[in-house]
């Protein structure tokens, strides 16, 4: 008897990533950049399978082919929350709003117009920028 198909979620994420210790990455055309320590914020999203792409980011093991693939591998944790209603762009205007600072320019933004989707997150950003955005911690379609 053939399976159902597999429902594909589209949307947009908020991956949060934190060092212990500065890291170094070559990013590609953007070239060797340096992260302190501490936590950093990426707004993304994934219209073709949100829950692979978010899966994706938090594996350590991957081929290296976008921006933030570089640092997610060198992070010590990492946690995503998801919006069903905002599209990256927003949320990264959002991240900036709650004060969370650029991080470098064209992270992650090369097809948008956007300065940046990747944020350092000081004080209260995170709790400010979650309330703002309405995103809900990402749990896959079965719950977990």
């Amino acid at each position: 008897m053939p399976t159902a198909p597999e429902r594909v979620r589209k949307g947009s994420y908020l991956l949060f990533i934190t060092f212990s210790r500065t890291v170094t990455a070559d990013v590609g055309a953007l070239g060797t950049l340096t992260a302190e320590e501490g936590e950093y914020c990426y707004a993304g999203s994934a219209m073709n399978g949100l829950d692979q792409r978010i899966g994706r980011h938090l594996s350590k093991e991957k081929r290296m082919r976008w921006h933030i693939d570089f640092f997610t591998v060198l992070a010590d944790s990492a946690e995503a929350f998801v919006s069903f209603e905002r599209d990256e762009c927003e949320l990264a205007d959002m991240a900036e709003r709650s004060g969370c600072i650029p991080a470098f320019r064209r992270f992650g933004a090369s097809d948008c117009r956007c300065p940046t989707h990747l944020f350092r997150v000081t004080g209260r950003a995170k709790k400010e920028l979650l309330e703002m955005s309405g995103a809900t911690p990402f749990l896959t379609e079965g719950g977990t």
